[in-house]
């Protein structure tokens, strides 16, 4: 297994990669997406985005998808520190709305989706994930929920106010829609769509070597912003791989959102989608509680025994890359680099007592 740290678009630079190998990771996963502009409430651009009712802002230029020349550079820029690029995290709202919203555009951004997976698999990126959700990440509040008044993020509660028109994902791609919301979608309108996306673009994924990879649904609730959600406990993550036998079809294992599922376990989970070789990555968050009232915790700290996750992915053969997506923040000069510094050296630690067979 592999250590790696996820970044932010403002956050990929020279100065974190060398933070990260200094940490021990030898892996990057990305994010394109700037969730940090003109949101409601993301004042703090090294902790995740939270936002209010009018998202995270902005979603990025419709016109301009993600150049194969950035890519490498990006790529060529980790390299040079001693660091492999693991994949890219989520496609920008710009670019594929309509696949989400099975709006008029829909054939063009699927043609913008494979561009994007073909420029990814020419740089040699093997893996995209990406959350198949119309109202995406909502409903969190921020606070000193975390041991020791660290401040974390979590959920008190849902969200049913609507999406105004314009807003896919959490962030506004159409500033000038004009007054109205998007219509409440059905739960089989929602996997149609899913299944729709998947067939058209896992052919082109498979040909350029890229594996796409879902998040569940975070927070998961059946309903959002009243809009439906696809992957809201774990069981629903085998209906997504079902729709789709390509070994292409695969998962962004998100602990923290499993954990906080109302049903299932994590840990019957974690083992049947690792032997099934169905995981492209994971994201190791813990959290206390579950939806609609839980908080984010240290690594350490939460309702998951991350040692147990490690043995089960170590008696899978499990050998890709484990990140912590995010975690509370330390109460010091540099709160998000020391939250991250914990996180890894707990699963730099944990990866060596469960590698060695201790």
């Amino acid at each position: 297994m592999k250590l790696g740290l996820g970044l932010y678009r403002h956050m990929l630079t020279r100065e974190n990669y060398r933070f990260a190998r200094q940490a021990g990771c030898t892996h990057i996963v990305a994010h394109l997406v700037d969730y940090f502009r003109q949101g409601d409430a993301n004042d703090d651009r090294e902790n995740q985005p939270t936002g209010g009712r009018g998202g995270w802002g902005r979603a990025g230029d419709p016109d301009t998808l993600w150049s194969a020349a950035e890519l490498i550079a990006m790529k060529s820029e980790m390299q040079a520190e001693g660091l492999e690029l693991a994949a890219i995290e989520n496609f920008d709202p710009a670019h594929w709305y309509d696949v989400l919203l099975d709006g008029p555009k829909k054939a063009q951004h699927l043609e913008n989706v494979k561009t994007i997976i073909r420029r990814v698999g020419g740089a040699g990126i093997p893996v995209i994930g990406y959350n198949f959700s119309i109202a995406g990440v909502a409903a969190r509040v921020k606070g000193p929920f975390a041991r020791g008044h660290a401040e974390s993020v979590g959920m008190d509660g849902t969200d049913d106010t609507p999406l105004p028109r314009g807003m896919v994902w959490n962030m506004v791609y159409d500033p000038d829609a004009g007054a109205g919301v998007v219509p409440t979608a059905t739960p089989e309108q929602l996997w149609q769509r899913l299944g729709d996306f998947l067939d058209a673009v896992l052919p082109v994924a498979e040909a350029a070597g890229v594996t796409l990879a879902a998040h569940p649904d975070d927070p998961p609730v059946p309903m959002l912003r009243q809009q439906p959600r696809l992957v809201y406990q774990p069981g629903l993550y085998q209906r997504l791989i079902d729709l789709n036998p390509s070994p292409r079809n695969a998962l962004e294992f998100c602990l923290g959102s499993l954990a906080e599922m109302t049903e299932g376990d994590v840990y019957e989970a974690t083992d049947r989608y690792s032997r099934q070789r169905r995981l492209a990555y994971v994201h190791f968050r813990n959290v206390r509680g579950k939806v609609p009232t839980y908080k984010e915790a240290f690594v350490d700290d939460g309702d998951i025994d991350m040692i147990r996750v490690l043995r089960i992915l170590k008696a899978n053969a499990y050998d890709g890359v484990l990140i912590p997506d995010h975690t509370p923040q330390m109460t010091c000069g540099a709160p998000w680099h020391a939250g991250m510094a914990y996180a890894l050296g707990y699963l730099r630690a944990g990866l060596q007592v469960v590698e060695e067979g201790r």
